[in-house]
């Protein structure tokens, strides 16, 4: 038996932009579905939105996204994370952890993702990885590059 794990984002509102966005920086294909094209009302608000959105991405990367219905505030974003004293702070429920075979390789995806994000801790050398870095992307999606030793 085999088992896999995918991150499932939700959003906003803003689902089509981020998956375009993150295939983007990761390469692959979007598949997406919108609230309309299962059923709802094509004039009903929100019909537009994406109710399952995936990114097949390359080198094995895979992320699922929608619209939370009914929430239209793409600024509000859950929670906030922080560096203090070489400590993580956050009073988010998860973060995104993305891990390359080389720090060239995590470079790469580092200035695609930073791309309009707030960067929390700059991609650099650390005691436990060559390169390890945070940010919260644009689309409010916090995310763990390091470098795998």
């Amino acid at each position: 038996m085999s088992l896999t794990t995918t991150t499932h984002l939700n959003f906003r509102g803003t689902a089509r932009q981020a998956l375009d966005f993150y295939r983007s920086v990761f390469g692959g294909t979007v598949h997406a579905t919108t609230y309309a094209e299962v059923g709802m009302p094509a004039d009903a608000p929100g019909a537009d939105r994406i109710v399952f959105g995936q990114l097949d991405g390359d080198h094995g990367i895979r992320l699922m996204a929608y619209d939370i219905p009914g929430l239209d505030d793409p600024a509000t974003t859950a929670g906030s994370t922080r560096r203090e004293n070489g400590a993580t702070l956050t009073d988010r429920a998860f973060f995104q952890s993305l891990r390359a075979d080389t720090l060239p390789e995590l470079e790469g995806y580092w200035e695609a993702l930073a791309e309009g994000a707030s960067v929390i801790e700059p991609l650099a050398a650390s005691s436990w990885s060559p390169g390890f870095g945070m940010l919260t992307d644009r689309f409010g999606v916090t995310w763990v590059l390091d470098v795998a030793r």
